[in-house]
């Protein structure tokens, strides 16, 4: 939002991008965009930022974060769409010395250089802290009117924020469920036991309780009623989906093999998880895409299934 305001006060057009992905949505990008009037293009890049994700070249961060791959990504695609949206550089708010691992200066000198961009990247914020980009040597941007703040402090920001009547502003921290570490652990599961992977088994990560209950088969129980309707959304056709049916209880999704001691198990956790009376057995439907049919689960503790959980 500071980036493009000072970009805007030299009277130049500025054009918001969004790279989403299931890791991050716009939500909150296109609510800042509507609080200072800024056009916003919101671009799907999973696919290509899957595959940095599984094989970062500069390494994940304290979880699945792999920030400078992701960064040189996103800067650039923004190189890539210049001539289609007739545009002459790419600026983005990234500040010297805000994140001590992305955005050090050898972290955001290798940004620039893996971005192709060949000195069209500025960074508004912290310019005068670093060399002179094309933009302000061929005096397209005055560079006296940029910044050079740097560091860890948001206090340079949030009093730029006030002079331009910017009050709503997002939080530094969250927002990329890579930095996660509950988050980070699933979908490092998820890479160890599946090589093909879609847009529905990361957005399934999102919900739910996850057991690993063998190396071929995933279970993934609903915990309310949203979560519930959510991961029949997102049950494929090769999936199966259990429901406790004689009382209440969550969706449960098992994607990959289901053998006969599979089945047995994720019976056994769909009654855990169900309203269901302290011993005994309960009636589990099972469905899948050749039909529905009943299964008979003793019923037994959660915490007996601790061992398998992700």
């Amino acid at each position: 939002m500071l980036a493009a305001s000072l970009i805007r006060a030299q009277g130049m057009d500025v054009l918001a991008l969004f790279f989403e992905t299931p890791f991050f949505t716009a939500e909150r990008a296109e609510k800042s965009a509507q609080d200072i009037d800024l056009p916003l293009k919101i671009v799907d890049i999973t696919a290509r930022h899957l595959s940095i994700v599984r094989n970062p070249r500069y390494g994940y961060g304290e979880n699945m974060n792999p920030c400078i791959d992701c960064h040189a990504l996103m800067v650039r695609m923004a190189g890539e769409m210049l001539q289609s949206e007739q545009a002459h550089f790419v600026i983005t708010g990234e500040v010297l010395g805000q994140r001590p691992m992305s955005q050090n200066k050898k972290s955001l000198d290798l940004v620039a250089a893996e971005s192709g961009l060949n000195g069209l990247l500025l960074r508004p914020l912290s310019a005068k802290c670093l060399a002179p980009t094309i933009p302000e040597t061929e005096g397209w941007v005055d560079r006296e009117t940029l910044m050079g703040i740097q560091g860890r402090s948001r206090k340079p920001q949030m009093e730029m924020a006030n002079r331009l009547g910017i009050s709503d502003y997002p939080s530094p921290a969250g927002g990329c469920l890579l930095t996660e570490k509950g988050f980070s652990r699933r979908l490092q599961d998820l890479f160890s036991f599946q090589n093909r992977i879609d847009p529905k088994d990361l957005r399934l990560l999102k919900l739910g309780r996850h057991f690993r209950i063998a190396p071929e088969t995933k279970v993934v129980v609903g915990r309310n009623k949203r979560e519930n309707a959510l991961i029949n959304e997102l049950c494929k056709a090769e999936d199966t989906t259990l429901y406790s049916a004689s009382v209440p209880g969550p969706t449960v999704l098992v994607s990959g093999t289901l053998s006969a001691e599979a089945l047995e198990t994720a019976a056994a956790i769909t009654t855990a998880y169900s309203d269901t009376a302290d011993a005994g057995v309960n009636e589990v439907r099972v469905a899948d895409r050749n039909g529905t049919w009943l299964v008979r689960a003793e019923i037994r503790d959660k915490k007996d299934f601790r061992c398998y959980m992700i």
